[in-house]
C-alpha cells in the first residue's frame, strides 16, 4: 500500500474533526472564562473541554457500535467509517475487544461527567477543581496503560506501525497526548494541593 493509499479522505475527515474539537474549546474558554484566568487555567479548560467533547461525539458512538452484540467492523455510518479507520492502525478496535469496551464505558460514563464537573469548578475558580483534576488524570493514565499494556505482553499482534500515519499520527500522537498532559495536570494539582495543606498546618502551628 503506497503512502498516497494510506491518506484518504476519511483520514481527513477524521483529523479535520479532531482539530474542529480543539478550535470548539477554544473558543469556550474565551466566551466562559474571565479575562483575568491565568494562561495555566487557559490551557486547563481548553484541554478539558476538548477532552470531554472527544470522549462524548467520538468515543460514545463507538461504544455503541461495540455493544449487545454489534462491533465497528460489522457496523455502517459515518461514526462507522471513522473508527474503521482507527483499526486500520489498532484492529482491537474493530471487533469490540473486552479490555478496549470496558475502558470506554469508563471514559464516557464517568470521563465525560467528570471533565464538565470540573470545568464547572474552573470556572467559578474554586480551588476543589485540584482534587478532581488528579482523580481524573489518574483514571485517564490507567485507562492509557490497560490500553496498550496487555497488547505489548503479547507481542502487539494487533498493532499496525508499517506506516507514518498509523504508527506517530494514530497510535503515538493520538495515545501520548492523555499521557503527557493528564501527568503534568495531576503533578500541578497535587502541588496546589499541597502547598494550600502546609499552608493551613504552618498557620494551625503558629
Amino acid at each position: 500500500m503506497s503512502e498516497q493509499q494510506i491518506f484518504t479522505a476519511t483520514s481527513a475527515f477524521s483529523l479535520a474533526g479532531v482539530a474542529g474539537v480543539a478550535f470548539a474549546a477554544i473558543a469556550a474558554s474565551r466566551v466562559l472564562l474571565p479575562r483575568s484566568a491565568t494562561c495555566q487555567d487557559k490551557f486547563t479548560f481548553v484541554w478539558l473541554a476538548f477532552d470531554g467533547i472527544i470522549h462524548l461525539i467520538f468515543e460514545g458512538p463507538f461504544l455503541y457500535l461495540s455493544t449487545f452484540g454489534k462491533s465497528v467492523n460489522t457496523s455502517t455510518g459515518v461514526f462507522a467509517e471513522m473508527w474503521k479507520e482507527y483499526t486500520l492502525a489498532d484492529t482491537r478496535w474493530g471487533v469490540s475487544d473486552p479490555t478496549v469496551v470496558s475502558l470506554e464505558i469508563l471514559t464516557v460514563l464517568g470521563g465525560v461527567p467528570l471533565c464538565w464537573y470540573i470545568l464547572r469548578l474552573l470556572v467559578k475558580n474554586d480551588p476543589a477543581r485540584h482534587y478532581w483534576i488528579v482523580v481524573l488524570s489518574v483514571a485517564e493514565l490507567y485507562g492509557g496503560w490497560m490500553t496498550f499494556c496487555p497488547e505489548w505482553l503479547i507481542g502487539s499482534p494487533s498493532l499496525n506501525t508499517s506506516n507514518i500515519l498509523f504508527l506517530w499520527v494514530y497510535l503515538v500522537f493520538m495515545n501520548s497526548i492523555w499521557v503527557v498532559i493528564p501527568l503534568w495536570l495531576m503533578v500541578d494539582s497535587y502541588n496546589h494541593i499541597a502547598k494550600s495543606l502546609r499552608e493551613t498546618e504552618k498557620v494551625k502551628r503558629n
